[in-house]
């Protein structure tokens, strides 16, 4: 899909300008291939500009790729998906007064960051849900770990394209095609991609911190158990041993021919697992 900005005929959509060659569109794969280095390109009457957006219409969010030329007053922008920011953009251009390609990018560019900061809270709001479920819960559950994995996930991509962002304005900033006023523009959205960075570094360590809570909240039950299945093992060895001592196949047992044998060995089973206890209550280990 091709979409392009143009002052001059005042469309949202046109077809390739004879400023724009064909040779100047790249597919998709071409995008996705493009070093770090190559994300922003500039010549002396062009500047051109591959990003990732990302796109949130699915459960998962993922990268995609968008490629961008301005050329004189047009802006031509390539990509496979109809972005929101590109919808609110096209809304803003009817209200606000703009004369040329780059401050229709950086209008555009400014509404990604702007999305990038709510898919942000939106992040930190399912934290924190996250966190109260798992102080005020009694069973720990495997999906809760598969939710703070996923949330990690969004957390790192977020942080890659914050970081892309701003390599792209550090870039534009030193660039003398854009007129002087736009860097003062420049200047605040790289203080706001900043300020999205730290946000993103914070909740990755809340993240951390929830995972270990979650295990060692985890291995707390499980050596519970391995400490009841213990002491249950230890508690029952005396009568076993009683009891195996009596199963002997002898022919002389004293005990035997005793009506009293039965009942003192029951009771002596009985006596040996409630002494185990007593020992086990005294030094506190259940």
């Amino acid at each position: 899909m091709i979409k392009a900005f143009s002052l001059i005929h005042g469309a949202k959509t046109l077809e390739l300008h004879d400023k724009i060659t064909p040779d100047e569109i790249i597919t998709k794969e071409e995008i996705e291939e493009i070093e770090s280095s190559s994300k922003y390109i500039e010549t002396e009457n062009e500047i051109g500009i591959n990003i990732n957006f990302i796109r949130t219409d699915t459960e998962h969010i993922n990268n995609e790729p968008v490629s961008l030329i301005i050329k004189g007053k047009l802006l031509v922008t390539q990509r496979e998906y109809n972005f929101r920011a590109f919808e609110d953009t096209y809304k803003k251009l009817q209200q606000h007064k703009v004369r040329d390609g780059d401050d229709i990018y950086l209008m555009l560019l400014d509404t990604r960051i702007d999305y990038d900061a709510d898919l942000i809270e939106s992040i930190t709001e399912k934290i924190s849900i996250i966190s109260k479920d798992l102080l005020s819960s009694k069973q720990h559950k495997k999906e809760t770990l598969l939710k703070i994995a996923a949330l990690q996930s969004k957390t790192i991509l977020i942080r890659e394209n914050i970081i892309e962002k701003q390599r792209i304005l550090s870039a534009m900033m030193k660039s003398k095609m854009f007129p002087k006023e736009d860097y003062d523009i420049m200047t605040v959205m790289l203080s706001d991609a900043n300020s999205i960075l730290d946000h993103t570094n914070f909740n990755f360590q809340r993240l951390e911190y929830l995972q270990n809570t979650f295990l060692g909240l985890v291995n707390m039950e499980q050596n519970r158990v391995i400490k009841l299945f213990t002491v249950l093992t230890v508690i029952f060895m005396p009568p076993t041993l009683i009891a195996s001592m009596y199963g002997m196949n002898f022919k002389y047992m004293p005990e035997l021919s005793k009506p009293w044998g039965y009942p003192v060995a029951i009771a002596m089973m009985l006596g040996s697992s409630v002494i185990t206890l007593l020992f086990f209550r005294n030094r506190k280990w259940i």
